[in-house]
């Protein structure tokens, strides 16, 4: 069990930590392009957990540090291809939904990229980073206990 300062929510909502777990694992999406995700969402909501965790996941997955530690700067690389610039920009738009309201063009560029059952997979893989990231920074989860799998 990860440390959380405030509440250890697998063990106080046990069935609601499993349903979260069950959605996370339902996302179809091929795992380098999910962790980029994962990471840009956590680094817009500062949920250092989720940054460690998928962090440590890409690394043991293959994923370059380069890569990695560009992903905050994305727009001024070359290192990621239209499909992951297209989940990138989505993946923003929908973390930041209440400024954003998700803009047609960002959408429409997602659309370009990917077909309607993919992008339902991109949708919802943000959903579920975000969601993570709220309940971690929320209830203050630990970063730095997670071992690469752990959660597989």
């Amino acid at each position: 069990m990860i440390p959380a300062q405030r509440l250890q929510l697998e063990t106080h909502a046990p069935r609601q930590f499993g349903a979260m777990l069950r959605l996370a694992q339902s996302v179809t999406l091929e795992r380098p392009l999910t962790h980029l995700i994962d990471i840009r969402a956590s680094q817009i909501n500062d949920c250092a957990f989720c940054l460690d965790m998928h962090w440590k996941d890409a690394r043991e997955e293959g994923e370059s540090e380069e890569r990695l530690y560009s992903l905050s700067a994305w727009r001024e690389s070359s290192l990621y291809d239209a499909r992951e610039q297209a989940a990138l920009e989505l993946t923003e738009a929908m973390t930041r939904i209440a400024d954003t309201h998700v803009p047609d063009d960002v959408w429409q560029q997602a659309r370009d990229q990917f077909t309607e059952d993919e992008l339902a997979q991109v949708v919802f893989a943000i959903v579920v980073i975000n969601a993570w990231n709220r309940l971690c920074v929320s209830t203050r989860v630990e970063p730095g206990h997670y071992v690469p799998g752990m959660f597989a």
